[in-house]
């Protein structure tokens, strides 16, 4: 039987070591494409709340506005978004994704597509299951740990949290 102070270092170091290569791999995944991690993952958020303030977005990924700025500086240099002052209080500036990065963001989910199927290939969708029911029993104790607050920039719905595997062929999704 597996010592429980083993087994509990196991998988925190499991979970830790896939979230980094995940993110490392991701990273070389979207490099042909030009765009960073940090890049898209400003972009994709900014795609769900288009014309969001920069200073709220700034607050809502729970990053510094210089960050963000300098991020939004070079996404509108490729053309993803446009700035925008607000209609009513001009000092506000307002980012809204281009026709371009909609386009980009299409090309860039069919990628991410790949790379998931690319992760869980030969993984049972059941073990994908348990696992994913798994990660959320903890992220749920881990937040009533904090009183239930989310970080800014969390996702709050758990069914962001979701997987959407697609099936594989001659299987049905579960």
């Amino acid at each position: 039987m597996v010592d429980q102070t083993d087994w509990d270092l196991r998988l925190g170091y499991l979970i830790h070591e896939v979230s980094r290569l995940r993110r490392m791999m991701f990273d070389r995944a979207l490099s042909p494409l030009g765009i960073t991690r940090s890049q898209w993952w400003v972009l994709a958020f900014i795609s769900r709340k288009d014309g969001l303030p920069q200073t709220q977005l700034a607050n809502e990924l729970d990053v510094g506005k210089v960050a963000v700025g300098a991020l939004i500086d070079r996404l509108e240099s490729s053309g993803f978004v446009i700035r925008q002052a607000d209609p009513v209080d001009r000092r506000i500036k307002r980012v809204y994704v281009t026709k371009q990065a909609k386009g980009f963001l299409e090309k860039l989910r069919k990628e991410t597509d790949k790379f998931n199927a690319k992760i869980v290939h030969g993984i049972e969708r059941e073990q994908l299951d348990s696992a994913s029911h798994a990660l959320l029993a903890m992220k749920h104790n881990l937040l009533a740990m904090s009183d239930g607050k989310l970080p800014k920039g969390e996702m709050q719905n758990d069914e962001d949290t979701t997987p959407r595997a697609k099936p594989r062929k001659g299987r049905r999704a579960a």
